[in-house]
């Protein structure tokens, strides 16, 4: 599959709300296949549809646990509960890094390549990726909620 290229901040299409999904064909299930090897080929747990210049609610995410590949087509969060702060950073913002407050816990529904709905449920480094790709479908950005910049010793410390 081709590697899509990452699309960089300040592109104005990073803060633009994305449009649902309406048409779930063989060209969806392409795009999703490419988006899932350009996120693995940057080393990444998460892509959303506009970092690789596509305005419309789809993102994949593999954190590598047992969940796996996750495709997330029109994704709401449903229900997020508790809090945490940790280290965050974004393929669109290479090399930056900061500390985000997130739900400790979301549920969220999604359809698959197919259009059928599903529920996940998730907690921990999941709950937070889940988070992190569903704003970037609503134009906002990780930098938009970090409270303290990191630096490159510091998360290799």
């Amino acid at each position: 599959m081709p590697i899509l290229p990452i699309v960089t901040y300040p592109a104005p299409i990073l803060e633009q709300p994305c449009a649902p999904v309406t048409t779930f064909d063989r060209e969806l299930a392409r795009l999703l296949d490419d988006m899932y090897d350009t996120m693995l080929a940057a080393d990444g747990v998460g892509l959303a549809a506009p970092q690789v210049g596509i305005v419309k609610q789809i993102a994949v995410i593999d954190v590598g646990d047992e969940h796996g590949r996750i495709e997330l087509i029109n994704p709401v969060i449903l229900e997020a509960r508790g809090e945490e702060v940790d280290v965050e950073g974004c393929l669109s913002f290479p090399g930056l890094f900061g500390e985000v407050p997130r739900a400790k816990f979301v549920n969220v529904r999604a359809q698959n390549r197919r259009g059928r709905s599903f529920t996940l449920s998730a907690a921990g480094f999941l709950a937070r990726a889940l988070q992190h790709e569903i704003d970037h479908l609503h134009g906002v950005l990780f930098t938009s909620k970090v409270i303290r910049y990191c630096d490159l010793e510091e998360l290799e410390g």
